[in-house]
C-alpha cells in the first residue's frame, strides 16, 4: 500500500522575511506534491530549470527524486503549509567514494527573493560534507541570472566555465570563515526581522486575563494598559466584554485584526489549544508566561509553533518589554517597568529578571529591551544578542543564562557583538564539578565549569560571579572608559582605607606601579606620594582634584580608584571630596571611587557635564569591576584569530581508522595502541617510537629494538579499559638487560592474569617537563581542548587550561602561556625554553582531529615531553562513541 504520509520536518529555519520554513528529506510519499510544486511552475521557470518548457522532463525528475533510494543522492523539501515550496538535491551516481555531486534546485514561482533556495542549499552543503562530498557542480543557462546569482552569493568558492548558452558551476564545499560568515550574516537579517512581532508588535492580545486579581495574565494585561503598549490592545475571554477598560473577543479569531503578538496566560493543560487558535489565525508571535508544561505539552505548543511559523518567548517566563517610546512594549508582570536606556537585558530566570530591573534603576541605567526566557524553547539569549546588535539602541548588553542550546554558533554571535559592546553575564552553576574515576585526566579535568570559562573567555564575554559583581561592573562599563591596562593608582584621605584598596587591587590582578610625578607640593604636609597616594584627611576639595587630574595624566597610570572617608577637617567634608571626583567630567582614563561608610554597594555619582562616577562600598568591588574592564580593553585590542592551516592532515584516512573501530565495536570504546598510533599519525602527533608485545621473548626482542644510548627501556601494561596505568601499578621503569625486561614482564603477567593482553616497550624518555593535552567532546558545547602540567602530578594539581575547539592562533597562545607551569616552557630562570612551535602544532593538530571526528569522545596524551627540541607524546589514549556529526552553524530553529 502506498504511504502518501509526508514527513515530519528535520529543522525548521528562518526566511530572509522572518518567516519560518520545514526541511527535511524527500520520500516516496512526496511524489505528488513535488508534482505539485513544479506544475505550478511557468514555462519560463521550467525551461530554467529543465533547459526545455515541456512538463515530461519535470515528470521524471518527480519520479526520480521519489524512487529507490540510491548511493550518492539526497533530496531535501522546503515546505510551509503542507505544501512543497522548494526542493534541492545532489547525486554523485553512485560512484564509491565520490567526492563530487551534481546538485539541483527548484523553487516555487511566488516564493522567489524569500531565501528558501540558498536555505535549502545551506543544508545540502551541511548534509554533502558530512558525507565526504567536497565538491557540487551545476548546469546553468547563463540568462539564469538568479541562480547563478544564488551560488555566487553563497560565500562559497565558485568557478565558472561558460559553453555557448550553458553555464558550468563548480562551488568547492570547504567550510571557511568567509562561508560561515555569509550564513551568520544572512541568519541575523532573518533573525530580527522575525523578532518584530515578538519585541514591536503593532497589535498585542492577551489570553488568559481573569476578572480577578492575581493572575500573571491580569497583571500583564493591567501593565500594557497603563502605558505599557503603544499598539492596538485586545484581550480574549470567552464571556467578558471588557477586563480593566481593554475591550475582549471570545476567541483569537474574532478580533478586528490578527495580533503580531498573543500573551498566553491559561493553565499548562490549556496551552497547546491557545497556541493552535493563535496560528491558525495568523499570529506571528506568542509570549507563553505559564509554566509547569508537561513533555507532551511543550512538544505539542512547540510544534504548534513551528508549523505555524510563530517565534516563541517561554514558556514560564517574566515576559518581555521595550521602552522606545514610539514602540513601547511593557508585557511582564514585574512589580515595574524599566526606565528608557541602552543596556539590553536577557534572563531565564523570572527572579533575577527583577533583580537586575531593580538594581539598573537604581543606577540610573535604562532599558532598551528585556526578554525573559524562562525555558527557552524558541527564542534564545543568540537571539537577543542579535537583536541588540540591530536595534540602533542598545550599547551594553546583561545576560543570565542556565543553558546553551548552540554555544558553538552563540560564540560566533558573541565574539562579533562584543567587538561593538560590552556583553555581561552571571557564570551560574559554577559548583557543577564531578569527576568520573574512570575517566581519563581529560575528562576528569573537564568540568562545566571549565567548559563555560572557555566559551566566555573566547567570545569575549565578561563573566561574574553573582548579579551583584554584574551590575558594579554594569555601572562601571556603562560610565567610564577602558583603561588602556591593569595599571592603577590609589588616592585615599586615610591610610588604612589605601591599604584595603591596594590589597584588593593586586588580589584582582592590577598592578600598582610606582610614580614619579612629584604630586607633594599640591597636598598638604605629611601627605604620602607613593602608590596608594595618601593625601591625609586634612586635604581640601582643590587639592583632591589636583591630585587625581595630575594622575589621570600619568604615562604609568590606567585608571585611578579614590578611597574616601568624610571627616570633619577643614572644609573637606564628605561631599566636598566627592564633589573632587565629579566636577571634572569625563576623562579618557576610568575614576572609579571607593567610599565605605556607602549604604548600597554601588551607585553612580552624577559629574558636572552630565556624565557619572560609580563609587563602591568596598573596595574589593571597584577593583574587581576594573579587572574586568582591563580585560575586556585587552580583548579588544587583540586581533581576530585565525585558525592555521595544517599540512600533512589526512581526514578521510581518519574518518576510516573511525569507522572501522566502531563497525567492530558499536558501543565504542578505547582504541588498542596501534588504533591510536594510525589516527595519530593522519594528523601528524608525533608519538615515542614503541613496539607491542604480548610474550616474553617478544618484549625481550622489541626491548632490544627500541633501548636508546643508555640501554634503558620502559615497559608498560595493556589491556581493554585501562586508563590509568600508573594508578593500577602496571608501569615498570629504567629496565635494563634482558633479565629486567624478563622479570617485568612475568610481573605484569601474574599480577594482571586474565586481564593483560599486551605491553608496550618505549625507551626510556630524555628529561623535559612532563605536559599534559587532551581533549574532551561536550555534548552540548562541542569537543574542549585542555593543556597544562602532565605526568603523575596532573589530576592532584590540576594546573589546566581549557579552549573551546576550533582553536585559533590566539587559543593556543593562551593555552599555552595559561597554566602556573607556564614559566617551565618559555624558559624561567635563565633555562632554555621548551619547544613552543611543537607544543602550538602538537594543541593544533588535537583541536583539528577533535573537530574533524564528532566520535571522538576523549583522547588523553599524558605526559607529553616537552623539550628545547621536540614535543612527543609519550602515552597516548583515543575513545570512540558511535555519534552522528551535527553542523552547529547549520541554520535552523532550535
Amino acid at each position: 500500500m502506498k504511504d502518501d504520509t509526508p514527513g515530519r520536518p528535520t529543522a525548521h529555519a528562518l526566511l530572509a522575511d522572518g518567516t519560518t520554513v520545514g526541511i527535511r528529506p524527500a520520500g516516496p510519499a512526496d511524489h505528488d506534491r513535488i508534482r505539485a510544486l513544479y506544475d505550478a511552475m511557468s514555462p519560463e521557470t521550467l525551461r530554467l530549470r529543465f533547459f526545455t518548457a515541456g512538463r515530461g522532463s519535470a515528470e521524471a525528475a518527480a519520479d526520480l527524486t521519489c524512487g529507490p533510494p540510491r548511493p550518492g543522492h539526497l533530496a531535501l523539501l522546503a515546505e510551509t503549509g503542507g505544501d512543497v515550496v522548494g526542493l534541492a538535491e545532489y547525486d554523485t551516481g553512485g560512484a564509491p567514494d565520490a567526492d563530487t555531486a551534481e546538485v539541483s534546485l527548484a523553487v516555487a514561482d511566488h516564493l522567489h527573493h524569500r531565501g528558501i533556495g540558498t536555505l535549502l542549499v545551506e543544508h545540502l552543503v551541511s548534509a554533502a560534507r558530512a558525507a565526504g562530498i567536497t565538491t557540487f557542480a551545476a548546469d546553468a543557462l547563463s540568462e539564469n541570472h538568479e541562480v547563478l546569482r544564488l551560488f555566487a552569493g553563497l560565500g562559497l568558492r565558485t568557478a565558472r566555465h561558460f559553453d555557448g548558452p550553458e553555464v558550468r558551476c563548480v562551488i568547492a564545499l570547504d567550510q571557511s570563515d568567509t562561508y560561515l560568515t555569509a550564513v551568520e550574516e544572512r541568519g541575523r537579517t532573518a533573525d530580527v526581522l522575525s523578532l518584530e512581532a515578538l519585541l514591536r508588535p503593532r497589535t498585542v492580545a492577551v489570553i488568559g486575563a481573569g476578572r480577578r486579581p492575581g493572575s500573571a495574565g491580569r497583571a500583564i494585561l493591567h501593565q500594557l494598559r497603563s502605558g505599557g503598549c503603544t499598539g492596538r490592545l485586545f484581550a480574549v475571554h470567552p464571556t467578558a466584554r471588557s477586563l480593566l477598560g481593554v475591550p475582549c473577543h471570545p476567541s483569537v479569531d474574532a478580533l478586528p485584526v490578527t495580533p503580531d503578538l498573543a500573551v498566553l496566560a491559561v493553565p499548562a493543560d490549556a496551552i497547546p489549544a491557545a497556541a493552535e487558535e493563535c496560528g491558525k489565525s495568523g499570529v506571528r508571535a506568542v509570549l507563553v508566561v505559564t509554566g509547569g508544561l508537561d513533555a507532551v505539552q511543550g512538544r505539542e505548543l512547540l510544534d504548534t509553533c513551528r508549523s505555524h511559523g510563530m517565534r516563541l518567548v517561554g514558556p514560564n517566563c517574566l515576559g518581555l518589554a521595550n521602552t522606545d517610546p514610539d514602540q513601547r512594549l511593557f508585557a511582564t508582570f514585574a512589580p515595574r517597568p524599566p526606565s528608557a536606556g541602552t543596556a539590553g537585558v536577557a534572563v531565564q530566570s523570572g527572579g533575577v529578571g527583577i533583580a537586575l530591573l531593580d538594581g539598573l534603576s537604581r543606577l540610573g541605567i535604562g532599558v532598551s529591551t528585556f526578554a525573559s526566557l524562562g525555558d527557552k524553547y524558541d527564542v534564545s539569549g543568540n537571539d537577543m544578542l542579535q537583536w541588540w546588535e540591530s536595534d540602533g539602541r542598545t550599547d551594553l548588553a546583561l545576560l543570565y543564562l542556565e543553558s546553551f542550546g548552540s554555544p558553538r554558533a552563540f560564540s560566533r554571535t558573541a565574539r562579533r557583538v562584543t567587538r561593538r559592546m560590552p556583553v555581561l553575564t552571571v557564570d551560574a552553576g559554577r559548583t557543577e564539578a564531578g569527576r568520573r574515576a574512570a575517566a581519563s585526566h581529560t575528562a576528569a579535568a573537564a568540568t562545566r565549569t571549565m567548559t563555560r570559562a572557555a566559551l566566555f573567555t573566547q567570545a569575549g564575554i565578561t563573566a561574574t560571579r553573582s548579579c551583584g559583581e554584574l551590575l558594579e561592573t554594569a555601572a562601571l562599563m556603562h560610565s567610564q572608559p577602558l583603561p588602556a591596562g591593569p595599571r592603577v593608582a590609589v588616592v585615599t584621605n586615610a591610610g588604612g582605607a589605601g591599604v584595603l584598596t591596594a590589597d584588593a587591587c593586586a588580589e584582582a590582578g592590577l598592578q600598582l606601579p610606582g610614580l614619579t610625578t612629584d604630586l607633594a607640593a599640591d597636598l598638604p604636609a605629611h601627605a604620602v606620594t607613593g602608590n596608594p597616594v595618601d593625601v591625609t584627611a586634612a586635604v581640601t576639595e582643590d587639592q583632591l582634584t589636583t591630585c587625581v587630574d595630575r594622575l589621570l595624566r600619568h604615562r604609568a597610570v590606567d585608571a585611578v580608584v579614590v578611597a574616601l572617608v568624610p571627616t570633619a577637617l577643614a572644609a573637606a567634608t564628605g561631599d566636598d571630596l566627592v564633589r573632587a571626583l565629579t566636577r571634572s567630567g569625563r576623562h579618557p582614563k576610568p575614576v572609579v571611587a571607593v567610599r565605605l561608610e556607602q549604604a548600597l554597594p554601588v551607585e553612580l555619582l552624577p559629574a558636572a557635564d552630565g556624565t557619572t562616577v560609580p563609587s563602591y562600598a568596598e573596595p574589593q568591588a571597584a577593583a574587581r569591576a576594573l579587572a574586568h574592564a582591563a580585560r575586556r580593553a585587552a580583548w579588544l585590542a587583540r586581533p581576530l584569530g585565525t585558525v592555521p592551516a595544517l599540512d600533512g592532515v589526512e581526514t578521510g584516512r581518519a574518518r576510516v581508522v573511525a569507522d572501522t573501530f566502531l563497525d567492530r565495536h558499536p558501543d565504542g570504546g578505547w582504541l588498542h595502541p596501534r588504533e591510536v598510533a594510525a589516527l595519530l599519525g593522519c594528523y601528524g602527533i608525533l608519538q615515542a617510537p614503541w613496539a607491542w608485545a604480548e610474550t616474553e621473548e617478544d618484549a625481550v626482542l622489541a626491548a632490544e629494538r627500541l633501548r636508546g644510548f643508555d640501554g634503558r627501556v620502559v615497559m608498560k601494561g595493556h589491556w581493554p579499559g585501562l586508563v590509568h596505568k600508573s594508578a593500577e601499578h602496571a608501569v615498570h621503569l629504567d629496565l635494563r638487560g634482558d633479565s629486567q625486561v624478563r622479570a617485568a614482564f612475568r610481573d605484569l603477567e601474574t599480577r594482571f592474569a586474565g586481564l593483560l593482553d599486551g605491553v608496550l616497550i618505549q625507551p626510556l624518555a630524555d628529561r623535559g617537563t612532563e605536559l599534559f593535552a587532551g581533549v574532551v567532546q561536550d555534548e552540548v558545547f562541542g569537543p574542549l581542548v585542555l593543556f597544562g602540567l602532565g605526568g603523575t602530578a596532573s589530576d592532584v594539581l590540576a594546573d589546566h587550561a581549557a579552549r573551546l575547539a576550533p582553536l585559533t592562533d590566539h587559543d593556543v597562545h593562551d593555552l599555552i602561556t595559561a597554566p602556573r607551569c607556564a614559566p617551565l616552557l618559555l624558559g624561567a630562570d635563565g633555562a632554555r625554553p621548551a619547544d613552543l612551535a611543537g607544543l602550538e602544532q602538537l594543541l593544533l593538530r588535537l583541536s583539528r582531529m577533535a573537530a574533524d571526528l564528532p566520535q571522538l569522545a576523549e583522547a588523553d596524551f599524558n605526559p607529553v615531553l616537552a623539550t628545547p627540541e621536540s614535543v612527543t607524546v609519550l602515552d597516548a589514549r583515543v575513545r570512540l562513541v558511535p555519534r552522528a556529526p551535527q553542523d552547529p552553524y547549520l541554520r535552523r530553529l532550535r
